[in-house]
């Protein structure tokens, strides 16, 4: 099975097929573009989107990406792949999985540790099981969500992690590992708990230890916006009695680590090479270790092994 989560896509692709040498698979980018082409306008048209962002990648390079659509409607800013900023939502999830991954690396997280020991707040005893970061990855911690008050859209809101985990932390409902629930205060405190471990903002670390490595220049967790990449954000629509209103940038509270990425669709594809060629940085370097990325793409915990379950913060499809 792939590994994926929230739309991101790590793909082996079988390039035979049993008894045939053909190369099998995608040879000729005007061909993909005609097809994604096609896909897109109906798409757009038909679900009524003002603007969205492909990008493909192949072989370990970026293949093809292209905007559609506009930024910005009124305007008539078309979409541009390479500078037009999008939200990617729970995506966001992915980079925090690595970063978590990353102290496990330098010997300052342990995945099986009661995540209690990392933090600045308590969370209860309520079953005898410790959460551990294993179970944060899986979405089996045990928690309820409460969606309410995660997004809002005045900057005056924002408030730093330690402040608002504490006030938001959620009951938990059942023994950790029992079942996957999706798990957004969860995620968060793991990102909390790396930006404790590494001494540093969590934003910080992330910019310093992912997006510089990878040369992703047109992607940011900050919120809001930082100037130089506030011009290129595409606006987000809803589509109403025929006509797209505009709706304000949508801010993560205090639960930054799970759902605040801001990219470009060729920026993204820099983190899914990166994933692919195992921690492999094209050009020379590393974001994880071999052995740590394919422990990370490898499967974790499922609820029954007929099924996709998940990988180390990965889920699998």
């Amino acid at each position: 099975m792939s590994p994926s989560i929230g739309g991101l896509l790590l793909v082996a692709q079988a390039l035979a097929a049993p008894g045939d040498s053909t190369p099998r698979g995608l040879r000729d980018k005007a061909e993909l573009e005609a097809f994604v082409d096609g896909v897109m306008t109906a798409e757009l048209h038909d679900h009524h989107v003002a603007g969205s962002t492909v990008s493909v990648v192949k072989d370990g390079t970026l293949w093809f990406a292209k905007g559609y659509g506009y930024a910005d409607v009124k305007q008539r800013s078309p979409i541009d792949a390479a500078s037009t900023l999008f939200r990617v939502g729970s995506i966001s999830k992915l980079f925090t999985w690595t970063a978590v991954m990353q102290q496990v690396e330098r010997g300052k997280l342990d995945l099986n540790r009661d995540i209690n020991e990392y933090l600045d707040f308590k969370i209860p005893a309520t079953f005898p099981q410790p959460i551990t970061l294993i179970n944060v990855m899986t979405h089996a911690p045990g928690l309820e969500d409460d969606p309410r008050g995660l997004i809002v859209d005045d900057p005056k809101q924002l408030q730093p992690m330690s402040r608002w985990l504490p006030a938001h932390r959620p009951k938990r409902v059942r023994p950790p590992g029992t079942y996957s629930s999706y798990s957004n205060w969860a995620t968060a405190t793991a990102g909390y708990i790396v930006e404790r471990v590494a001494g540093v903002p969590f934003d910080d670390y992330i910019d310093a230890n992912i997006l510089r490595p990878l040369g992703m220049e047109r992607t940011t967790f900050r919120q809001p916006l930082p100037a130089a990449l506030a011009g290129g954000m595409s606006v987000g629509y809803r589509y109403d009695d025929g006509r797209f209103e505009p709706k304000p940038f949508e801010i993560a509270v205090g639960a930054e680590p799970a759902a605040s990425v801001s990219a470009t669709a060729t920026d993204m594809a820099k983190f899914m090479i990166a994933h692919l060629a195992n921690g492999a940085v094209p050009g020379g370097g590393r974001i994880l270790a071999e052995s740590t990325a394919v422990k990370m793409h490898s499967r974790l915990f499922g609820g029954d092994p007929r099924i996709p379950g998940f990988a180390y913060g990965f889920y699998e499809q």
